[in-house]
């Protein structure tokens, strides 16, 4: 069987599968995101390995950008005036709560345990972060609506950047601990620039976009406008080595606050983006192993306890500083459960600059993204049942 038959026949089978999972999470407790990750696994290389080899090793690095792109332009068309203006002092102060908390609890939690300083610091640097991709799809596979959802959606948004602010600021003290002095004042610089530019790339693409979009076909922008902005937000954003996540986000609040002659300037985005949330989930399944799970050992497990607490803490916190009710305080942190590429990315950079603790930091990350990932959105669906704000 030549490559392009192996590849169409590839391409047909996930897409039916995208349906069917479909129709089976919305008849089960399972959200598709879940049975998507579990299928890919299964057909993966750690199991059947029925997928071909270009698959999972050429497309899955593009299509993860791909998808992650339009999750994060979409998550942006949420930020608007009027939902700043009735969810942002709860988005402020329940996601800068989640993100100190989740990642002092595990700094202090691992060292009390005697775990090196450094490798506390890596994993609890690590540990905020949440996966926007898995949040998006079980609210919209659940038709979850509500004060809580768009909360929920909101800090999703923003915790990106606080993340990894978070993390380039714990990965500067790791190295400073480590007596690698000369690496403290690039490592900030970085994670400055990381954060500054993406919403300088997001504002600069933004505010041409949001005037010039929406006229060929008056009040909506045709697909080709849509794609063409966001992957050229995604392209610039890579190659200036910035968060392209958040420069996507940016681009969205921009355009949305500003595209007064739109629409709906995210109806094309909508309407195409599930085809490669299909290949990315499917694929993201296939890149899981087997034995990062059977390495996690002790200290992973101790790790995934503590990212837990954490959650449920810092939510608990901001939500009470900013005033929420007793309930969203309450299930805020369950619902922000689900982990996933942000995580691996930061912990292959961890482990590129302490190589020493890479095989400790490595294993430990990669386990809990997979157990966070699997199960995560199964707890996220369960908490926007019980709030009243989805479908059983």
């Amino acid at each position: 069987m030549d490559a392009t038959t192996k590849t169409l026949l590839t391409l047909g089978a996930l897409f039916l599968l995208g349906l069917l999972t479909d129709l089976v999470g919305r008849r089960t407790a399972l959200p598709r995101v879940t049975l998507l990750l579990v299928f890919g696994f299964a057909v993966g290389p750690s199991v059947l390995d029925w997928l071909p080899t270009a698959f999972s090793e050429t497309w899955f690095p593009p299509l993860t950008d791909i998808a992650l792109v339009m999750v994060g332009f979409l998550l942006g068309g949420n930020m608007t005036r009027g939902e700043f203006r009735r969810h942002g002092r709860k988005v402020f102060w329940m996601s800068i709560g989640e993100v100190v908390a989740t990642a002092a609890v595990v700094a202090v939690g691992l060292m009390a345990a005697g775990v090196a300083p450094q490798v506390a610091l890596l994993l609890a640097g690590i540990a905020p972060a949440t996966a926007p991709a898995a949040t998006m799809d079980v609210v919209r596979e659940s038709q979850a609506e509500g004060e809580f959802t768009r909360t929920l959606l909101g800090i999703v948004a923003i915790d990106d950047a606080w993340g990894l602010l978070i993390f380039s600021l714990l990965l500067a003290v790791a190295q400073a601990l480590q007596g690698q002095e000369a690496g403290v004042v690039e490592m900030m610089r970085h994670g400055l620039w990381e954060i500054g530019g993406a919403v300088l790339v997001g504002v600069a693409l933004g505010i041409p976009m949001a005037y010039l979009t929406g006229r060929v076909r008056p009040g909506e922008p045709t697909q080709a406008e849509a794609l063409g902005a966001v992957f050229l937000c995604g392209g610039i954003a890579e190659y200036l080595e910035v968060s392209y996540i958040l420069a996507a986000m940016v681009l969205g609040a921009v355009v949305v606050n500003l595209a007064r002659h739109h629409n709906r300037p995210f109806h094309e985005i909508e309407g195409i983006e599930w085809p490669f949330m299909i290949l990315f989930f499917v694929l993201a399944g296939a890149s899981l192993h087997a034995e990062a799970l059977a390495a996690i050992g002790l200290l992973g497990l101790g790790y995934i306890a503590l990212r837990g607490a954490g959650l449920v803490a810092g939510s608990w916190l901001g939500g009470l500083a900013s005033r929420a009710e007793p309930e969203t305080r309450r299930w805020m942190g369950w619902a922000l459960m689900p982990q996933a590429g942000v995580a691996l990315g930061m912990a292959l950079l961890a482990g590129q600059r302490f190589p020493e603790y890479k095989d400790v930091v490595l294993p430990v990350a990669i386990g809990a993204t997979v157990v966070f990932e699997v199960v995560g959105p199964i707890i996220m669906r369960r908490v926007l049942v019980r709030m009243g704000e989805a479908d059983a």
